[in-house]
């Protein structure tokens, strides 16, 4: 197996911190045993054709979506979609360094990816870092499809698209992006909004426009009812069918507008608008919740005219996991895919089957390298619960199943993991406002990127000697703690024992019972480890118990626990009932206290990324998820105590460590930290994205 690849440098970025400057945009391959030689085949520069008097490098023809290269038309593309942020920013902070844009376009390359997507206006040095390199690979560009972004949330507290303020703000950051393309943009920066000079013309490989984003499907429902009386829209470029909602028409006219501005300069290119399955056009009748089913949006009722030759095409962001009708919609669930049932599969092929006159492409897909997941999936592609490894396989199939059933391209969410997001199930345990300063592996959405932002610790932070005796059953532990675990290193004395707890003492405030075997200790939380048999639960006391801060979980239906305590468990479903049948779902739960054991050095080609601990001789190892310790903000010491309903937060003085093996209590010590405002970090792409990269190439074959 190919090694851990790993970007030529460890960028440690806060605020506006440039990055360490890169002596080139090349990026080094460490740990590997075998490195492969650049893919070969025919050229991907970039041959633009003209019509109508505008220059186009792509353009839709019926369902295929053609790149025009000197190596004949490219009918399927394998992308990758980036943020604009990295750990300790939020959107529109512009922390992205020209170094990095550099690194990182070389790391797309190596993986054979041939489109970059990008949801807005990034800083001038995206664009310049782009052109240089593509400048540098003329065989083997990077093409661009760039995104606008809605300009806020406002149509959904208005309940209106048409809302003026909403529609001309989103019109201006239309004209602004068909500016930045071309090197002609100058604004100042704003909240959410970066500012600079764009000076730098990227259109010779700009590929397509996606606009917009996932629309609110109860806000456009009512805006549609709001707007009813909005007639047909009939632009130069764009216009719309006679079946047409008003939210169609809005849509119809800011693809106009788009069009208008990119007219100007002489080019063209495929538009499109965000759409997901949520607002799809097909019918699903077994989908049990009704908003996932509320409100069609139809790409084949937005045209362009003979005035706009690169056209458009549907562009979804389709995920294997979500909604629930790809459990339960018979057509799906049965329909077969290389031998065997595929739900997702059946999906694809329905939507390529609505689209029958313009191309569809997957501009979202993937799935997280995240100890925690969010929702169940056929087939294993849950929403999280995955290893690095898993989710880079899944990738892979996922991109060799989009082309296998005609699309135009699949788009992997996303470059890099994003700390600042979040997820419906642990959302409610964090403090919002600090999110984007650590690295929680219970959520999800933080970890779908294909470039591992791995937490580092401050450099000065150092090593704490907890232990250091003639006790039993440890004679040292030392402990360190990083942005996104709390890491103890034990040397056991002779004899070790065959299970052992550690338990951890956030708030000593908090009492309760005991924990059966840990003496009269009360700890907060405990790890109980099965030293012989390689396995381990996590739990928390009741009192600390994050669960309760969003959903009533009947006790008979949590995982077993001694009294007072509970496991660390997501909530991944809520019971439902399906709408045709009437059958009742029960709820689902993760069982995320689960502790694997095994090695998670991503220099080892058997390592598990959701590895929490590791018996090596007399040497054990235990990382913790800051989360399992009831932390809501662990970058300024806050432990989350649930009361009535509500997040409460307490500063805690330190994690008291102790261990318990064979009625035998040894007190270890207390880790102690200073609260951070600047978090550290390394890059690194992650295991098994070799597995991806044959899939890409492996798609571009027969081009």
């Amino acid at each position: 197996m190919i090694g851990v690849f790993v970007l030529g440098l460890c960028l440690l970025l806060a605020g506006g911190t440039s990055a360490p400057a890169l002596t080139s945009p090349a990026f080094l391959i460490s740990g590997m045993r075998e490195i492969p030689s650049p893919p070969r085949g025919t050229s991907w520069a970039p041959q633009p054709r003209t019509a109508d008097g505008l220059r186009m490098v792509a353009s839709a023809d019926g369902q295929q979506f053609q790149l025009h290269t000197a190596g004949g038309d490219r009918t399927f593309l394998p992308g990758v979609d980036l943020g604009d942020t990295t750990p300790g920013h939020l959107p529109g902070e512009g922390p992205i360094s020209a170094a990095q844009y550099r690194a990182w376009f070389a790391a797309m390359g190596w993986l054979g990816l041939r489109v970059v997507r990008i949801y807005e206006i990034h800083p001038p040095a995206f664009y310049e870092q782009l052109a240089a390199w593509n400048q540098a690979n003329t065989e083997r560009p990077l093409y661009l499809v760039q995104g606008v972004r809605l300009p806020d949330e406002t149509y959904v507290k208005k309940r209106n698209l048409f809302d003026k303020p909403f529609t001309d703000a989103f019109r201006r950051e239309l004209r602004a992006a068909s500016e930045a393309v071309t090197g002609k943009l100058t604004r100042t920066a704003t909240f959410g909004q970066v500012g600079g000079v764009w000076a730098t013309d990227v259109t010779p490989w700009l590929a397509g426009w996606i606009i917009g984003r996932e629309i609110d499907p109860g806000a456009a429902a009512a805006s549609d009812r709001r707007n009813a009386s909005a007639p047909r829209f009939l632009g130069r470029y764009f216009r719309n069918t006679p079946k047409s909602t008003p939210t169609e028409r809005w849509l119809a006219a800011r693809m106009n507008d788009l069009a208008g501005y990119v007219a100007g300069h002489g080019v063209s290119q495929p538009i499109a608008f965000v759409n997901w399955p949520t607002t799809d056009p097909l019918k699903h009748p077994q989908e049990p919740l009704p908003q996932e089913d509320l409100l069609p949006i139809d790409a084949n009722h937005v045209l362009p005219t003979a005035d706009w030759p690169a056209g458009t095409f549907a562009s979804y962001h389709a995920y294997p996991f979500y909604p629930d009708f790809l459990r339960h919609e018979p057509k799906l669930i049965n329909y077969e895919y290389e031998g065997h049932a595929d739900p997702y599969a059946g999906y694809l092929a329905d939507l390529r089957r609505h689209h029958a006159t313009m191309p569809t492409l997957i501009t979202e897909f993937g799935v997280p390298s995240s100890i925690g997941s969010a929702h169940n999936a056929p087939l294993g592609r849950s929403q999280g619960g995955h290893s690095e490894q898993d989710a880079m396989r899944i990738n892979a199939e996922l991109l060799r199943m989009i082309k296998d059933q005609g699309l135009g391209g699949g788009f992997v969410f996303s470059w890099a993991d994003e700390w600042y997001r979040y997820t419906w199930n642990t959302a409610g345990q964090q403090d919002p406002a600090r999110r984007q300063l650590w690295h929680d592996p219970l959520t999800n959405e933080q970890h779908f990127g294909l470039l591992a932002m791995d937490a580092d610790g401050p450099p000065d932070a150092g090593e704490q000697r907890l232990l250091d005796s003639d006790g039993w059953p440890a004679r040292a532990v030392t402990a360190r703690v990083d942005e996104e675990y709390l890491h103890l290193e034990a040397k056991l004395a002779g004899s070790p024992p065959g299970s052992m707890m550690v338990s951890f003492d956030v708030l000593p405030g908090v009492t309760g019972a005991p924990m059966p075997g840990s003496g009269d200790r009360r700890p907060d939380a405990v790890f109980a480890l099965n030293l012989v048999g390689h396995s381990g639960q996590a739990y928390v006391r009741n009192q600390l118990d994050p669960m309760k801060l969003d959903f009533r979980v009947p006790a008979s239906d949590r995982g077993p626990a001694p009294e007072g305590w509970k496991p660390v468990e997501l909530l991944v479903n809520r019971a439902l009932t399906l709408p045709r049948t009437g059958a009742k779902l029960p709820l689902e739960l993760q069982n995320a206290g689960q502790l694997r054991h095994g090695t998670w050095d991503p220099q080892d080609d058997e390592a598990d990324s959701r590895a929490l601990w590791e018996l090596d001789g007399d040497d054990l190892s235990v990382r913790v998820p800051w989360a399992m310790l009831g932390f809501a903000d662990p970058s300024a010491r806050r432990v989350g105590l649930p009361r009535n309903g509500k997040l409460t937060t307490q500063v805690s003085p330190g994690v008291t460590v102790s261990l318990t093996a064979s009625g035998t209590d040894q007190a270890v010590g207390q880790v102690r930290w200073a609260a951070w405002t600047r978090p550290y970090y390394t890059e690194r792409l992650k295991q098994g994205a070799a597995e991806l990269r044959d899939a890409a190439l492996v798609v571009t074959a027969g081009d």
